[in-house]
C-alpha cells in the first residue's frame, strides 16, 4: 500500500488546473504585467464574457497548455490555435506582404478574432462579423505605425471605404454591400489574403476586373470585350482597370458630383490622364490633341460649365465596352453613330450624325463653318491691325511733340547706359527666372519648350545675371566720382521726404490746396532707388548662392540652400510687382507724364515736364536761365526771346494752380543711380 501511494504521489502527473482555479487570480483582481514594449497589460478575465464566448465550454488549459500546475510559471508559451483549427492554421501563412515569421508584425489570430471574447462570425457582436470587419481591419490598416514600415500606399482606407457605396448595408441588413473579404480574399476568408504582386491575388492589377465581376458580372463582360479589357488580357500594365476609374475604397455613385466618373468629371478626371499622355499616345499609336479638341467643342464647354446632361466621353464611347471606330460593334462605328447620337438628339439626321465632334486637328467645321471662321479671322486682323496702326501713329506724334522744344538733361551718356543695362538685364532675368519656376506654363513652353530650350534659358539667365552684377559694380564706382557723390547726397533720405509724403497724401485726398514742391528727387524716386539697392544686394547674394549650390550647402549646412531659393524667388516677385505698380505709373501712366518720360532713351526731360515734377530743383532755374540766354543769342539783339514753354505738349495741359505736379515719373531712371539731371555746373567744370 505504501509503495502504491508513493507511485501515485510522485509518478502520476498532477491534473491540470480548472477554469475556476484560474479565475481565483485572473477573475478581476487587478492582475497585470508589463509586456515587451513597456506597456502594462491587464491579465484579468471577465467571467461572463468568457462563458458566453465560443470557447466558454473549454478549460483555460485547453488553450494555455503551459499552465499545467498552479502557480504556473511567470512566462507561458503562446497559445497555439492550430492545435484545434488545423485547416485554418495550414492556410494562414501570409497576410498581404507579411509572412508568418517571428518579429515580422504578422497578425495573430487574436488581432482579428479577439481573446476571451471570441464569438462566431455570424454573431453581430463578433469582430469577424461583416458589420464589424472594417473596424477590425482598420485597427491595423488605419495605424501608420503598423502599415508604414510595410510601405502600404493607402492612407485611411477604412475611412475612405465608409464614405463609399460598398459600405452601405445590404437589403437584409446583415452586412455591407461589399466588405473587406469580398474584394481582398480569393477564398472568401481572412486566412487567405495575398499581396497585390501575387498572381493569384484578387487585387492584382490583372485580376481586379474579375474580382469586381463577382458582383458586376455584366459590367465585367463588357469590359473584357472592350479595348481596355483586351489590353489588360495581353498583360499591358498601362491598361486601366476598375479601380483606375472608380477608385479603390472611396467608390461613390455616378450621381454623386464628387465621383470621378460623374458626368461632369469623367472626361477630365478619368479619361484625360491617359488620353492626354504623350507617352501613352505614342506607345499605342493614338492621335494626340483629341482631348483638347473635345474641351473646346460644344459638349466640352458645356461639361466644363457643370452641365451634367451634356455628352461626355462615356456618353458616346460607352463606359466599359469601349471599342475603336473600326470595330463594327463600336458605338462610334459609322453604322452606329446615328443611333449613339440619338440617345440625346432624338430624330437626328444621318448627315448631322456624320459631323466630326472632335478630332486631332481640332473642332470639325463644314464648308459654312470654315467660311464664317475665315471671315472672322480677316475681320480680326484688319480691324485690330488698323487700331494698332492708329495707336502707333498717334503715339509717335505725341512722342515727337514731347521731344520738341526746350529740354533739360536728366542723365549723361554713361548714366543712360547704366540705366539701359539695368532695364534690359532685369527684364531678361525676370522672364528666364520665372520660366524656370513655372516651366509647365503655356508661356514658358512657348518660349523654351523646343529641344534644348531650357538649357538655352539657363545660359541666357546666367549671362544676364553676370551683366547685372557688372552693372551694379559700375554703379558703385560711379558713386565715388564727383557727380556720383552729388547724386548720392541728393538721393539720401531726409526728414523733408516724410513731410512731403504726408503733404502729397493730403493734397491727393483734397485736404490741402497745394501740391508739394520737389527738388532734384522726390520721395517716390528715393524710395525706389533704395529699394533697388536692397533688392540688388539680396538677388546677387542669393543668386550666387544658388549658382554655386554645392559650396553653399557645405557652408550653410542642410536647409540653407532652400532658404536661398525661397528668398531669391519671392524677392524677384516683389521687385517685378514694384516695377509694374510703382515705376510704370510714375514713368508712363501718371497723366502729366503719359505717354512716357523720354529721359529713359534720350537722357533729357522736356522743360515743362521738369518744371512740373521738380520745381524746387536749383538746377531747373539755372537751366531756364541758360535756355533763355541761348534764345536771346539766336534771336538777335532786337528780337525779344520767346517764352521757354511756347511749344505746347500735345495732350498735357499744365496743372495751373500750383505750378507743381505729382512726382515726376522717372523713378526708375534715378533708381539705378544713373539718372540725376545734368545741372549747369555748381562748381567750375
Amino acid at each position: 500500500m505504501l509503495v502504491a501511494a508513493f507511485l501515485l504521489a510522485f509518478l502520476v502527473p498532477p491534473s491540470r488546473a480548472a477554469t475556476s482555479e484560474c479565475l481565483d487570480c485572473h477573475g478581476g483582481h487587478g492582475l497585470s504585467m508589463v509586456d515587451s514594449t513597456g506597456a502594462r497589460v491587464s491579465l484579468d478575465v471577465d467571467r461572463g464574457v468568457l462563458s458566453n464566448s465560443v470557447h466558454g465550454d473549454l478549460e483555460c488549459t485547453d488553450c494555455h497548455a503551459g499552465a499545467t500546475q498552479l502557480p504556473h510559471p511567470r512566462s507561458l508559451p503562446p497559445v497555439d490555435c492550430g492545435s484545434c483549427h488545423s485547416d485554418e492554421a495550414a492556410s494562414y501563412r501570409e497576410h498581404g506582404f507579411r509572412k508568418e515569421v517571428p518579429g515580422h508584425l504578422f497578425p495573430a489570430c487574436s488581432d482579428c478574432h479577439g481573446t476571451h471574447d471570441i464569438l462566431a462570425p455570424s454573431d453581430p457582436r463578433s469582430k469577424a462579423n461583416p458589420l464589424n470587419l472594417p473596424a477590425t481591419c482598420g485597427h491595423c490598416h488605419e495605424n501608420q505605425a503598423i502599415v508604414g514600415p510595410s510601405h502600404i500606399p493607402m492612407v485611411a482606407p477604412v475611412e475612405q471605404y465608409e464614405r463609399g457605396v460598398h459600405a452601405r448595408l445590404r437589403p437584409d441588413g446583415k452586412g455591407p454591400v461589399a466588405g473587406c473579404l469580398d474584394c481582398h480574399s480569393p477564398a472568401g476568408t481572412a486566412h487567405v489574403i495575398l499581396a497585390p504582386i501575387e498572381p493569384q491575388s484578387t487585387i492584382n492589377h490583372f485580376n481586379v476586373a474579375k474580382t469586381c465581376g463577382r458582383c458586376h458580372a455584366k459590367t465585367e463582360a463588357d469590359y473584357q470585350q472592350g479595348t481596355h479589357g483586351r489590353a489588360a488580357a495581353r498583360g499591358e500594365s498601362d491598361a486601366p482597370v476598375c479601380i483606375d476609374c472608380h477608385g479603390a475604397h472611396d467608390i461613390l455613385p455616378v450621381t454623386d458630383p464628387r465621383s470621378p466618373v460623374s458626368p461632369t468629371r469623367v472626361s477630365m478626371t478619368v479619361c484625360a490622364p491617359c488620353h492626354a499622355s504623350e507617352r501613352l499616345n505614342v506607345r499605342y499609336g493614338l492621335p494626340t490633341g483629341i482631348l483638347d479638341s473635345w474641351r473646346h467643342s460644344y459638349h466640352g464647354l458645356k461639361s466644363t460649365d457643370g452641365d451634367s446632361r451634356v455628352a461626355n466621353c462615356s456618353s458616346c464611347h460607352r463606359a466599359h465596352l469601349v471599342l475603336p471606330a473600326s470595330d463594327p460593334a463600336s458605338s462610334i462605328a459609322p453604322a452606329n453613330v446615328r443611333a449613339t447620337c440619338a440617345g440625346c438628339h432624338r430624330g437626328i439626321s444621318s448627315r448631322l450624325a456624320r459631323i466630326k465632334i472632335h478630332r486631332a486637328g481640332g473642332i470639325f467645321l463644314d464648308a459654312t463653318g470654315k467660311a464664317v471662321r475665315g471671315i472672322y479671322v480677316v475681320a480680326i486682323v484688319v480691324i485690330i491691325g488698323l487700331m494698332v496702326a492708329h495707336w502707333l501713329v498717334d503715339l509717335s506724334k505725341r512722342i515727337r511733340v514731347l521731344n520738341r522744344g526746350p529740354q533739360v538733361r536728366r542723365m549723361r551718356r554713361d548714366e543712360l547706359v547704366q540705366h539701359t543695362l539695368l532695364m534690359v538685364t532685369f527684364t531678361v532675368l525676370a522672364i528666364t527666372g520665372f520660366a524656370f519656376h513655372y516651366s509647365g506654363s503655356w508661356w514658358a513652353r512657348a518660349l523654351f519648350g523646343w529641344p534644348g530650350g531650357f538649357l538655352f534659358r539657363r545660359i541666357v539667365h546666367l549671362v544676364a545675371a553676370t551683366l547685372f552684377i557688372l552693372t551694379a559694380v559700375w554703379h558703385v564706382v560711379y558713386l565715388v566720382r564727383p557727380r556720383g557723390r552729388a547724386f548720392l547726397r541728393d538721393i539720401w533720405p531726409r526728414a523733408l521726404d516724410f513731410r512731403q509724403f504726408f503733404h502729397t497724401m493730403g493734397y491727393d485726398l483734397g485736404l490741402r490746396r497745394e501740391a508739394p514742391r520737389f527738388g532734384r528727387f522726390s520721395y517716390i524716386e528715393k524710395a525706389e532707388y533704395w529699394a533697388l539697392v536692397w533688392g540688388t544686394v539680396v538677388m546677387i547674394v542669393t543668386g550666387l548662392a544658388l549658382w554655386f549650390g554645392a559650396a553653399t550647402e557645405r557652408m550653410l549646412q542642410v536647409g540653407g540652400l532652400g532658404v536661398m531659393l525661397v528668398v531669391h524667388f519671392y524677392e524677384a516677385i516683389l521687385a517685378g510687382l514694384a516695377i509694374f505698380v510703382w515705376h510704370f505709373y510714375s514713368t508712363i501712366f501718371n497723366p502729366p507724364v503719359y505717354p512716357n518720360n523720354p529721359s529713359w532713351y534720350t537722357g533729357r526731360m522736356p522743360l515743362r515736364m521738369y518744371r512740373e515734377e521738380h520745381p524746387d530743383d536749383p538746377a531747373l532755374r539755372e537751366a531756364e536761365e541758360a535756355i533763355e540766354r541761348e534764345a536771346r543769342v539766336e534771336a538777335g539783339p532786337e528780337t525779344p526771346a520767346p517764352e521757354a514753354d511756347e511749344e505746347p505738349l500735345l495732350g498735357h495741359a499744365p496743372r495751373g494752380d500750383e505750378g507743381a505736379a505729382s512726382p515726376e515719373g522717372e523713378a526708375g531712371n534715378e533708381a539705378d543711380g544713373t539718372d540725376a539731371p545734368e545741372e549747369p555746373p555748381r562748381e567750375p567744370p
